[in-house]
């Protein structure tokens, strides 16, 4: 997530002080990200270090105002019509578990993918309910339609990957039942063949003594 192109986007509206971009931010995601004010202070200085936004003087309560500049204004459209990087994806936590849960001692891994699943259905049940109240807010008309609209977008998007999400556990769990009945079902490695008789001028020696042995004793 870039919160450093949001706020540039966020700021192409008119000057803005710190709190002011956090809570703007939040609206139009749905606190989905949510962000604290010294983060965006601190990605505030270092846009203005690069050149992108400028101090605005202030607002009547003496808040710092910020204002994009024209570089800013480059910057956010390049951004936009840059497609987004997929060559180095982000971590996921999901995917990272379940690659430590494969043999390792003591995990049932099947249990693992179950309870994840419960969760991820659990999570697209809440965020279908969150788009219907959203739709709801866009067809009544109210006055921050924009923000409801850019909230059903991201809505939209979660539903959209919590499903995708339900569908690899799915498949993650046939794979392993599948591979768990083709190990069971390989036959056993065969057992090692028996040493052959000894032959040679050893084996007679050991013959003769035998013979000599029962001798002595008839």
């Amino acid at each position: 997530m870039s919160i450093r192109h949001g706020l540039l986007a966020l700021l192409e509206r008119g000057p803005r002080y710190g709190s002011q971009l956090r809570s703007e931010f939040e609206s139009r995601t749905g606190s989905t990200w949510p962000l604290n004010v010294g983060q965006v202070y601190t990605t505030l200085s270092r846009l203005e270090r690069d050149g992108l936004v400028a101090p605005g003087g202030e607002d009547a309560a003496g808040h710092t105002l910020y204002a994009i500049t024209d570089t800013g204004r480059s910057e956010l459209r390049e951004w936009y019509e840059r497609p987004v990087d997929r060559t180095n994806p982000p971590r996921d936590e999901l995917s990272i578990k379940l690659a430590m849960a494969v043999g390792a001692p003591g995990v049932d891994i099947r249990a693992v993918i179950q309870s994840q699943r419960h969760a991820t259905i659990q999570a697209m049940q809440d965020y279908t309910r969150l788009k219907a109240q959203a739709i709801t807010a866009i067809e009544g008309g109210r006055a921050d339609e924009r923000d409801d609209l850019a909230w059903l977008l991201v809505l939209e998007q979660l539903i959209f990957q919590t499903e995708a999400e339900a569908r690899w556990l799915d498949h993650s769990e046939s794979r392993l039942v599948r591979l768990t009945a083709r190990a069971a079902a390989e036959p056993a490695p065969p057992a090692a063949p028996a040493a052959p008789p000894a032959t040679g001028p050893a084996a007679d020696t050991t013959a003769v003594r035998s013979r000599s042995a029962r001798t002595r004793r008839g």
